[in-house]
């Protein structure tokens, strides 16, 4: 057997919602809405199977979707795309990214990550032989630092993976941050892989910004977008990659390999969808943050010390003020005896981990966050 995946931990969502399913929990933890997504999207989808195309589609994706792709980046985020040479559409987020890394990255180049991180990164980077060099961010902000950066980059730094709006922290980051990424990046020669897939889950008038719009990276970047965030059909499993010609053609040759191709009525549907026009996106953003404000403010009228929410589907707690020090078993209790599911934030560290930050979706409907507060409330008296 393989030793990088047969020695890998089951992943601490499965674990929490394992227990969420045994104990009957409210499960808060695993970013999923538990709403259907829009209607006339998935009416879309459903159309396409009956009256459309259901063979394979070409590899880079439909031409309609690739074009939709670049339309919509153009309007929302100002960036000038080929859809012919610089879109493809994969089978998710997680295959783009599988694709960028293995397409990039070769035995001993150096691949900066940020942690906390998505959990697939570090695996990735190192399927590929790449060694990981870690920035470890820190609460509240998780901001970028000139020195941390300067601790992590060298004369082997191949590629960097970002991802921002950034999960778990539900950080977006300022553009003074970005500006010091793409400094690095162009110092070192290395290549971006950004995930920016909560691209459109931002909050407060947020604007989001691609690494393909900053100063001098648009040759040495791979933008990862999501329709299943986009539009919250997280099951579609529908990806982006956007890059320049060179970069784009290395990548086609690794996605041709790992799932080829993607299915063509669902990839109908987003190409509809993108084209929706702003009110959607406007009031999908209302409708989250309103969300996040009503499980907010629930959480801090029960004493909990909460951690802003500048976009994605999550909201943290830090729970060293409860005199907590230990995340996991925090979130351990809290499921078991309390009936709530939670993601400690320590899982998603390689080095460094910060142990009192706790993860929770908001994602959800009124009742299923109501319920989940009123948990919570007997579970903040026990640790008082």
């Amino acid at each position: 057997m393989n030793r990088l995946f047969a020695n890998l931990p089951t992943t601490v969502f499965e674990v929490m919602s394992s227990l969420a399913r045994e104990t009957g929990a409210i499960n808060l933890g695993q970013g999923f809405p538990d709403d259907p997504g829009p209607e006339d999207v998935r009416r879309a989808a459903a159309d396409a199977v009956l009256n459309g195309y259901n063979q394979y589609p070409s590899m880079m994706g439909i031409p309609e979707l690739r074009s939709g792709i670049a339309a919509h980046y153009k309007h929302w985020q100002g960036l000038d795309l080929d859809a012919g040479t610089e879109v493809m559409v994969t089978s998710g987020a997680t295959e783009a990214l599988a694709g960028a890394i293995l397409g990039i990255v070769e035995p001993g180049d150096e691949v900066v990550l940020f942690e906390p991180m998505y959990d697939a990164y570090l695996p990735l980077v190192r399927l590929a032989g790449g060694v990981p060099k870690f920035v470890t961010l820190q609460p509240p902000h998780f901001r970028l630092t000139e020195e941390a950066l300067a601790k992590a980059f060298s004369p082997k730094t191949k590629a960097v993976v970002f991802n921002n709006p950034l999960n778990p922290t539900a950080t977006v980051f300022p553009d003074e941050d970005l500006a010091l990424l793409a400094e690095f990046c162009r110092k070192f020669d290395a290549i971006a892989i950004s995930d920016e897939v909560w691209e459109h889950v931002i909050f407060d008038g947020r604007k989001h910004r691609s690494v393909l719009g900053l100063e001098g990276m648009r040759e040495r970047s791979v933008k990862i977008g999501s329709a299943g965030k986009i539009f919250s059909l997280t099951g579609w499993k529908v990806g982006f990659v956007c890059a320049a010609p060179p970069i784009m053609k290395v990548l086609a040759k690794s996605h041709q390999f790992l799932a080829f191709t993607t299915a063509p009525n669902l990839q109908a549907a987003v190409a509809y969808g993108l084209a929706k026009d702003d009110a959607y996106f406007d009031g999908m953003r209302k409708n989250f943050a309103r969300s996040r404000d009503r499980f907010t403010d629930g959480l801090r009228t029960l004493g909990f010390d909460v951690i802003p929410s500048q976009g994605t589907y999550f909201v943290n707690i830090d729970i060293a003020a409860l005199g907590e020090p230990d995340d996991v078993a925090f979130c351990r209790r809290l499921v078991t005896e309390h009936g709530v599911a939670a993601i400690p934030v320590s899982a998603f560290y390689a080095e460094g981990a910060v142990k009192t930050v706790v993860r929770f979706c908001f994602a959800k409907k009124d009742a299923t966050l109501d319920a989940g507060l009123e948990r919570l409330a007997k579970a903040i008296r026990r640790a008082a």
